[in-house]
């Protein structure tokens, strides 16, 4: 039976902490990592009813997009809001963990869910991350270059794209002498000694390169391993924040607005646009959760339309205004929601790969926080209404 470990390596690979923003806090909050896990329940927010939820379907993990505690707290009294949370959490054995802006520039990630549900193809990074990459080399005996890749590749080297444990061997002859003090695994004290050894290259995130380096030092059968380490030139990666993409077939943004209702769960809110309603779009840009950062990035795309939450109305009337993209404004928890089954089904198969079973639940309950609307009247109607 998994472990709530486990479950956190999973996802940490899928989204790895390091991809988060430095104002974020994302990982495990609560919870015992040693812990058996056989159910699983993923929701957009840490909310008291979400955590109910949990609660009453014996849920042993609450996965969510929305840290609880995003910003410090001194603490975590019962008589708090986030207090109760957390009290609940731990009296009832669920542990907590997020994926927030690591899991947003992921790939396929939060935008990637909404733009999939939308319809949209072709899809790029609308504000692409620059990757900083490393290259390790490293000579290794023939019998032993398959078991240092693998501790490498354990510690974050060697995946590009959709592959991991990518690496380059190279066959050839290695030399040295061991001086007085040393101990050496192969040869004597004095004496030249060649070797048939394998040249290893592997990429890795400069972020990982601590760890990667610790891992050959570990891994390497010699007592002083040789190896070089190459800063790689910086350039845009498959990952970033938002996407853009194209519609199959050009449509009215009157038609464009109806699509995005009838793909995101409802609201009291609904869908708000601004433009012409018989705009023709294909151009697509959009965001899970709040976008206006990106309103120009938008533009500089290209893009007939952009998807969104929480549009604000300065910058949203001034990016129209300027000629950019048509709006189309949802609530944020509906533009995070469809993140919600992709992630869980990418845990399932890779906890399955793994040898690991769990039992997946998405949660349907809306935390999204307006729970009432009107029809704005005009103020004839409310003059009528008043005679």
């Amino acid at each position: 039976m998994p472990r709530v470990r486990d479950v956190v390596v999973a996802m940490q690979r899928r989204y790895p902490p390091a991809w988060a923003e430095q104002w974020d806090a994302v990982g495990l909050a609560c919870g015992d990592p040693d812990a058996a896990v056989e159910r699983v329940l993923l929701a957009v927010d840490t909310a008291p009813a979400v955590v109910a939820e949990a609660i009453a379907w014996d849920a042993d993990l609450l996965i969510t997009h929305h840290p609880l505690l995003l910003r410090g707290v001194h603490s975590v009294e019962a008589s708090t809001p986030k207090g109760r949370v957390v009290h609940d959490l731990i009296r009832h054995g669920v542990a907590l963990f997020s994926a927030h802006t690591n899991a947003d520039s992921a790939v396929p990630g939060v935008s990637d869910a909404l733009a999939t549900a939308l319809g949209l193809v072709d899809l790029e990074p609308l504000a692409p991350m620059t990757e900083s990459l490393d290259k390790v080399v490293t000579f290794v005996p023939h019998q032993q270059a398959q078991s240092v890749l693998d501790a490498l590749a354990s510690a974050g080297a060697g995946r590009i794209g959709d592959y991991d444990r990518c690496g380059y061997l190279i066959e050839g002859t290695g030399t040295f002498r061991p001086l007085a003090g040393a101990n050496p695994v192969i040869g004597e004290v004095g004496t030249v000694e060649e070797v048939a050894e394998t040249r290893l290259e592997m990429v890795l995130p400069r972020d990982r390169r601590g760890a990667v380096v610790a891992a050959l030092r570990t891994a390497h059968p010699y007592e002083e391993p040789a190896f070089d380490v190459f800063e790689l030139a910086g350039f845009d990666a498959r990952r970033g924040l938002g996407r853009v993409g194209h519609l199959p077939e050009p449509e009215t943004l009157e038609d464009l607005v109806v699509r995005v209702a009838a793909a995101v769960p409802a609201t009291v809110a609904g869908v708000q646009a601004g433009g012409d309603p018989d705009r023709v779009v294909q151009r697509i840009a959009v965001c899970g959760g709040a976008g206006d950062s990106l309103l120009g990035a938008a533009a500089r795309a290209a893009a007939d339309a952009f998807v969104t939450a929480d549009l604000r109305h300065h910058p949203a009337a001034e990016a129209m205004e300027a000629g950019g993209p048509a709006l189309v404004n949802l609530s944020h928890w509906a533009s995070e929601w469809p993140w919600l089954p992709v992630a869980a089904e990418l845990l399932t198969a890779d906890l399955g790969e793994a040898g690991s079973a769990v039992e997946m639940r998405v949660s349907e309950t809306c935390t999204d926080p307006w729970t009432m609307h009107a029809e704005s009247l005009s103020r004839d109607l409310l003059e009528e209404d008043d005679a």
